[in-house]
């Protein structure tokens, strides 16, 4: 059973961890303006440069599952208060770096908080009441659209117009005051279950974790065929097969793995994948077409021309609509329960793609008002679908799995994520074409129109395969005893 709410403030409660949810997807999408910067700023290859994203990429998922569990064993709102504490020192670090090394290790330290988002899931099944849930964990689940939706325009701005350690500075005092605000609103509840961290487990799920998202986002750059990343797969293998023996035999696993194969939860986990994907390939592709040079239309191509500060206002909307959808996704999950909400919301995404591909194959030609209202329809989609994960996923967890099985499930989704990082990145890159750019730039390289249609389609299949697999969750009444063990 859950534990009684808190009788003060819970809706206090949940705007601070919706807060918290905010400022840590910020932190992945911040460094996107510097990019094309840090080699300079930083003395280092381009290369080298991109790790900026890469180690942040890697922490963020391999703490996801961890502080899930730490979350389940020693307390969710402890953990909750680490990870933030992690993005404010990281931010510091990372504003005070004169050197790649550095600032390498204040992007890991601010990898860390993303698993701030599951926790705090997790953390809303303890203080808020039954009633109320539904909402508060779906504004929890959108806080990451809000973040994404801001993290460019917010980033380009405080660059542009003062320096780009000011932009880490600021990063780490909102972090710093969403710590506090954490610690002097969100009340302790909920019974932690202690008992022994499983070390082994953890830096198993660390290799292996590391391996695959390694591979997978290095790929395009190392060449998929070189020895490097075949290494780094087989290794995922044989890292995967023994974490596997010894979680299974351990008495206290870092990761429940009867709960995690077990049907429900795969299939939400498989759908989260899928939703992962078509979430970051929305992502990618109309950023790079808002960008494009309009030269890019008379090459059989899509190009708007936009700065990146104009480009990420165009797309905004899209973050707003998801957190005002997670509201809406609550309701269809009160009446027709969470499997259909995350159907449903893949659809609303396959919808979205459908008007993309329509778009880039028809005879007219794109505009950034298309662009716009195709963001909004996806950011829709995402908004019931982001917020039905956890909703499923608890329909069928007991109490004390809540924090191991939401970081789960959030992990699922970084791996979509980060799959689509490899396979969006890659379709763009091998059909590409030059054409004349800006005046104080020259000739640039762009995907053709048949690249995007591609990576659209590709998205489209995985919102398919995501409604699918969700529907076929079977349906539960949410009461505990059918919960699984």
């Amino acid at each position: 059973m859950t534990s009684s709410p808190p009788e003060q403030h819970p809706s206090l409660a949940v705007a601070v961890l919706c807060g918290a949810g905010i400022v840590v997807s910020l932190m992945q999408t911040i460094i996107v303006p510097l990019i094309p910067l840090l080699p300079t700023l930083l003395e280092t290859s381009p290369t080298n440069a991109s790790w900026a994203l890469t180690i942040t990429l890697l922490v963020g998922a391999v703490i996801t599952p961890i502080a899930g569990r730490l979350g389940d064993m020693f307390g969710k709102r402890r953990v909750l208060a680490a990870s933030m504490a992690a993005v404010a020192l990281g931010s510091a670090v990372c504003a005070m770096a004169g050197g790649l090394l550095v600032f390498l290790v204040g992007r890991g330290l601010q990898g860390l908080g993303i698993g701030a988002v599951s926790v705090g899931i997790s953390l809303m099944r303890d203080i808020v009441p039954a009633a109320r849930l539904g909402p508060a964990v779906g504004a929890m689940s959108a806080s990451l659209g809000v973040g994404g939706a801001l993290g460019l325009p917010f980033a380009a701005v405080i660059a542009q117009q003062l320096s780009w350690q000011a932009l880490f500075w600021v990063s780490g005092a909102v972090a710093l005051l969403a710590l506090v605000a954490v610690l002097a609103t969100v009340p302790t509840h909920g019974e932690a279950t202690g008992g022994r961290f499983d070390a082994v487990g953890a830096v198993g799920l660390t290799a292996l974790l590391t391996c695959v998202l390694l591979a997978l986002s290095k790929g395009a750059a190392w060449g998929w065929a070189s020895p490097t990343i075949l290494g780094l797969f087989g290794a995922f293998v044989v890292f995967s097969a023994l974490w596997w023996r010894w979680e299974r035999r351990h008495r206290n696993p870092l990761i429940n793995l009867e709960l995690n194969i077990a049907r429900p939860v795969l299939l939400t986990n498989i759908s989260s994948v899928a939703v992962g994907y078509a979430f970051y390939a929305m992502q990618m592709i109309p950023i790079q077409l808002l960008m494009d040079p309009t030269s890019a239309m008379s090459a059989g191509s899509v190009g708007m021309g936009l700065s990146m500060v104009l480009a990420a206002l165009v797309l905004m909307p899209g973050g707003l609509v998801m957190f005002a959808f997670s509201y809406v996704s609550a309701e269809i999950t009160r009446q027709r329960g969470p499997r259909i909400s995350l159907s449903l919301g893949a659809a609303v995404l396959g919808v979205g793609y459908g008007l993309l591909l329509l778009m880039l194959g028809g005879p007219w030609q794109g505009a950034w008002w298309w662009l716009l209202c195709i963001n909004i329809v996806v950011g829709a989609g995402l908004g019931i679908a982001f917020s039905a994960m956890p909703a499923l996923i608890m329909l069928w967890v007991p109490v004390s799995h809540t924090g191991e099985a939401n970081g789960v499930n959030a992990l699922m989704r970084s791996i979509g994520t980060s799959a689509a990082t490899a396979v969006v990145g890659m379709i763009l890159a091998a059909s590409r074409v030059v054409v004349p750019g800006p005046d104080d730039v020259g000739p640039v390289s762009v995907p053709t129109s048949s690249a995007y249609l591609w990576a659209a389609g590709i998205a489209l299949a995985a919102c398919v395969i995501s409604a699918l697999t969700a529907f076929a969750v079977p349906r539960q009444p949410p009461i505990e005893e059918h919960r699984i063990l």
